[in-house]
């Protein structure tokens, strides 16, 4: 989950692990029975298609090899209408990749890995990574890139060179700058982003029309396209926003259904920046405390002295970037806080961490720095870069956060935003001003939802996620009327194949057999 300001962007679950561990190399508790939800892949009876969409509804997918793929993958493409209220009008088309069982399915489980941006097309790719066998054995697993998104009809704003542009463009107003400066600043960027995304996204009326409503009715043409009476679904992060919002729109149509790291519906984007600006926060701190209890950390004293000296770091590579192995891309402000904020989400790669902060602060040298933050980025080795997801932040976000509040209201909360973080916060403020500037109005209601009659719902909260705090995902439980929470006691974001045995097997047991876990259940970061 990422919020509304384009500096924030979005963190890939899944592969991250395993692609740092490379680049690292290459540079230097138990269940009870308390209820299940009907068997994904049956249900009392098959659910009527809404008045007009039935056709959309009654598409076959004509599933085949997937173009330069190895391995037991399909790819198929699902037709849904680009406005649901003109369901005869324009056609956009949602990419599919799923990923066959290794033994007999017992139906499909399609997955979101957050964002907004983010692909389930590259998701499905890396699923060893982090899916337990027994899932991997039991499902096929389909990933989907949404509306707007990467393989589906998709918005475009920048080519590449300006992504790399815009990527290491670092807050270039001095400490001093007043206030009308900064907000002329916010204002100015976003209006010339917004400009460039509707010069360039070829699908007239798309960029009004990739909100979250939207995207989860075409999880419900997607779960009647594939043949299943319910949706079995496990969504990451801001995944877990589209599975609430789809449970509160098809509440009969839900399965099984897991979210971890969950967002609450009901926040303003105010509240949701500043609940990760403490978290990333926090995070930093929890890193630098892990980083000073070894024996080769470039952060010394004590955390507080560890915190000042990567605030004065990434003050100095404002004005003196740090020199990388690519002349053409020296690490930038803004590149070294993405790559820093990036690893927060990973605490198992806090190591990787510690390594390019020492190369950077120590050796002159951004150049791991820099590639943790092309990960991130998804960008390639020859400068291209693999889906949108940054690009469609903004776009996505502005539909689905009404602007709130006035200049006078944002200057506070941004005061109090940086007092929450002094060391993330100037990138973080600012979200309601940014998708004024940005042009699109949003109609969605900020409201707590409930998914009144749904199945079970899972929702796994991690105690120190920086990106979703703990509190979202037990608000989210609470608010669902057939949540259940489930707590892993960890750092990092998310929890699902990263979290240990018990996480495991509680997901598992519920996914597999609709055993939800016990009531309460907290499960170890030490396990």
């Amino acid at each position: 989950m990422s919020t509304v300001n384009r500096h924030r962007r979005r963190r890939p679950v899944g592969a991250v692990v395993a692609l740092v561990l490379v680049l690292v190399a290459a540079a230097c508790a138990d269940t009870s029975s308390t209820g299940s939800s009907p068997s994904p892949a049956l249900a009392s009876s098959t659910p009527a298609a809404p008045e007009g969409l039935e056709a959309y509804y009654g598409q076959e997918l004509f599933w085949q090899p997937c173009e330069g793929e190895e391995g037991d993958f399909e790819c198929a493409r699902l037709t849904v209408p680009l406005d649901y209220d003109d369901p005869e009008g324009q056609t956009i088309e949602i990419a599919l990749k799923k990923r066959l069982a290794d033994g007999t399915s017992i139906g499909d489980l399609v997955i979101n890995p957050g964002g907004p941006g983010g692909s389930g097309i590259e998701l499905v790719g890396s699923l060893e990574d982090f899916f337990s066998d027994a899932l991997l054995e039991s499902y096929d697993v389909v990933g989907f890139d949404p509306r707007g998104v990467g393989e589906s009809t998709a918005v475009e704003c920048l080519t590449d060179a300006e992504l790399d542009e815009d990527r290491s463009a670092s807050d270039s107003l001095p400490q001093d700058a007043t206030e009308s400066e900064i907000q002329a600043d916010v204002t100015q960027t976003a209006q010339s982003y917004s400009a460039k995304c509707a010069a360039n996204t070829t699908t007239p009326g798309l960029l009004e029309n990739i909100d979250t409503v939207s995207a989860a009715r075409d999880l419900d043409v997607l779960r009647a396209a594939l043949g299943q009476d319910v949706l079995t679904y496990l969504g990451y992060s801001y995944g877990t926003y589209l599975g609430a919002t789809y449970a509160d729109l098809f509440p009969t149509n839900v399965g099984r259904m897991v979210l971890d790291g969950g967002v609450d519906p009901s926040l303003s984007a105010a509240e949701i920046t500043l609940g990760q600006a403490e978290g990333f926060e926090m995070a930093l701190r929890a890193f630098i405390e892990d980083c000073q209890s070894g024996d080769a950390c470039p952060l010394t004293g004590d955390v507080d002295s560890g915190v000042g000296q990567v605030r004065t770091f990434l003050e100095a590579t404002r004005t003196t970037p740090v020199p990388t192995s690519d002349p053409a891309r020296p690490l930038t402000a803004s590149l070294a806080e993405d790559a820093i904020v990036g690893i927060m989400y990973q605490s198992e790669s806090w190591g990787v961490l510690a390594e390019a902060l020492d190369q950077a602060m120590l050796q002159n040298d951004g150049s791991t720095l820099l590639a943790i933050a092309d990960i991130f980025a998804s960008r390639n080795d020859d400068g291209t870069y693999t889906g949108n997801g940054d690009e469609v932040i903004a776009a996505i976000n502005c539909l689905d956060y009404p602007v709130e509040g006035d200049t006078e209201l944002w200057a506070m909360e941004a005061d109090e935003i940086e007092a929450a973080s002094p060391t993330f916060g100037r990138s973080l403020a600012y979200s309601d001003l940014y998708c004024q500037a940005w042009g699109a109005r949003s109609t969605r209601e900020r409201k707590e939802l409930h998914a009144a009659g749904a199945a079970p719902i899972l929702v796994v909260g991690t105690t120190r996620d920086p990106a979703t705090p703990y509190d979202w995902s037990v608000s989210l439980a609470d608010q669902l009327d057939s949540g259940r929470l489930l707590t892993w006691d960890g750092d990092g974001h998310t929890a699902y194949g990263r979290a240990g045995q018990c996480v495991t097997e509680a997901v598992d047991s519920y996914l597999l057999s609709g055993v939800m876990p016990e009531e309460g259940l907290t499960c170890g970061a030490t396990e």
